[in-house]
């Protein structure tokens, strides 16, 4: 028989929801992280890791695969969110905890898939950041040359798969991110919710600038490339709306985390989705979808030919480093908290997990983030694994849904302050949409795909395993110092609240 806390080796390491929130502590004061965000600061938080690159720089991308059809892929990807969106939501309100998915999925479906869900969210959230670090660059770049005439050379502005040296800006919006993120997670919300707020306004001056000039015979050909350009549109699309997951890994610091997360997740989207068409919608009309396909800046370059002025574009340009910049600092704090509830886990080393008692912040797991994420952005080009993070990203959205399913077996008496409508229509829609949009990235990103779960297979079994709490039974043993009464029992580590 196998000791209290420990999980048999016939059974899957699952962890209950209740044994997640006492470990973190989500329900006590004092625990390590400070509840200091509101329902402002988290849509704040959601609206700066989601509009961004996507818009500023990617927009160009999906019109050149869609056309004026645009807007039926920024929907399509909006609908496949949505149905995801519900799903955190339930699970984010039902488990207010820092480990976002990977905590999801940790109680819905295992150890070994936890631990891969967390090491795709090194794609979604790593990749991701550091692919936004370098658009700053170029968009820094262009706000200088705006103003005044002068720009960085390439050898300090690029990599060198892009003919420079070393991508400087890059790595100074990373290092500006991390110096909010150690200070304290109210400095950096309040950063967040002002950048947030800035880069709205921007984006509604240039919806009022297109509209003015809007021609309804750029519309048409409406669609150009049929459904198969839809379709890959779409999937360009998709990557205009990671980062709206990372709401969820501020279970922890909010201050109302069963009622706020929900209400933060879906109205971001539902904000996002209208800015996005706005946008799309206002480019097209301006100027025609052919001239805005494929080309680098075209918000500026729209507002440009529009006013016939490049002031327009500077403004446009200002909104992007901010935007961009708000990004880097939402999704890193994203990262650190995964990480750290990986940590507790033992299924990543222990300093991501030490938090400071004088700032309430991940000071080393920050710093350690900052440096991983710093070098590729400095040094290489990341275009090539944009679809590797799009691919690992709907991944782990697939998985979310998956893991509402399993709960409401399993756990059908868990508080849930939302619940998913139609259940169990939605997720498995959810499933559905993530798994098309999956197909359309391509046969090579499934092989590299495949290659990097398999890595991460190797990095479990060679330390996460070994090292889980939970199979040592650790897990049960701090529980029961700290949680008043939460109580580890069967082999699958199911907890009860005694209090």
């Amino acid at each position: 028989m196998p000791a209290p806390g420990t999980t048999p080796r016939s059974a899957p390491r699952i962890k209950s929801p209740a044994l997640l929130v006492a470990e973190s502590g989500a329900d006590r004061e004092g625990h390590g992280l400070k509840r200091t965000m509101g329902l402002f600061q988290l849509m704040s938080f959601g609206v700066g890791a989601i509009v961004g690159t996507g818009i500023f720089v990617g927009l160009s991308d999906s019109v050149a695969q869609a056309g004026p059809a645009v807007v039926v892929s920024f929907v399509l990807a909006a609908i496949t969110c949505v149905f995801t969106a519900f799903a955190f939501a339930e699970l984010g309100g039902a488990i207010p905890v820092s480990g976002s998915s990977y905590s999801f999925a940790y109680a819905g479906l295992g150890e070994s898939t936890a631990f891969l869900v967390g090491w795709c969210l090194l794609l979604e959230y790593g990749v991701s950041v550091s692919a936004v670090a370098v658009g700053w660059s170029q968009y820094v770049n262009e706000l200088l040359d705006s103003l005044t005439g002068w720009h960085l050379p390439a050898v300090l502005s690029a990599g060198p798969g892009d003919g420079g040296v070393v991508n400087l800006p890059a790595v100074i919006v990373i290092a500006m991110a991390s110096v909010l993120l150690v200070r304290g997670v109210r400095e950096s919300a309040r950063a967040t919710a002002a950048m947030a707020v800035l880069k709205l306004v921007i984006l509604v001056l240039f919806c009022a600038i297109g509209f003015s000039a809007f021609k309804d015979g750029n519309l048409t050909p409406f669609s150009p490339a049929g459904l198969g350009g839809i379709g890959a549109g779409t999937t360009a699309a998709f990557f205009s709306y990671i980062g709206f997951d990372a709401i969820t890994t501020a279970g922890e610091e909010a201050k109302n985390p069963r009622r706020d997360i929900p209400v933060a997740i879906l109205v971001c989207i539902g904000l996002v989705t209208l800015l996005y068409c706005a946008v799309a919608l206002a480019a097209i009309g301006a100027i025609g979808g052919d001239q805005v396909g494929g080309r680098p800046a075209a918000l500026s370059y729209v507002v440009n030919v529009v006013t016939g002025s490049s002031a327009g574009g500077a403004v446009i340009a200002f909104g992007a480093v901010v935007a961009i910049a708000s990004v880097v600092l939402a999704v890193m704090y994203g990262q650190t908290r995964i990480l750290m509830s990986m940590s507790r886990d033992g299924l990543v080393p222990r300093v991501f997990e030490k938090v400071s008692p004088r700032t309430s912040t991940p000071v080393a797991g920050t710093l350690i983030v900052a440096i991983v994420f710093a070098l590729p952005a400095a040094f290489a080009s990341l275009d090539s694994v944009v679809n590797l993070c799009t691919i690992g990203t709907l991944a782990i959205m697939a998985v979310v849904n998956i893991a509402v399913i399993a709960l409401r077996r399993r756990e059908p008496g868990l508080d849930r302050s939302f619940r998913v409508p139609l259940y169990p229509v939605m997720p498995v829609l959810g499933v559905a949409f993530c798994l098309y949009l999956m197909y359309e990235t391509g046969w090579t990103t499934w092989l590299q795909f495949a290659g990097f779960l398999a890595a991460g297979l190797l990095v479990y079994v060679g330390y996460g395993r070994r090292h889980s709490r939970l199979a040592t039974g650790q897990a049960a043993r701090d529980d029961a110092g700290a949680a008043d009464g939460a109580e580890v029992t069967d082999g699958a580590a199911t907890a009860t609240r005694t209090a």
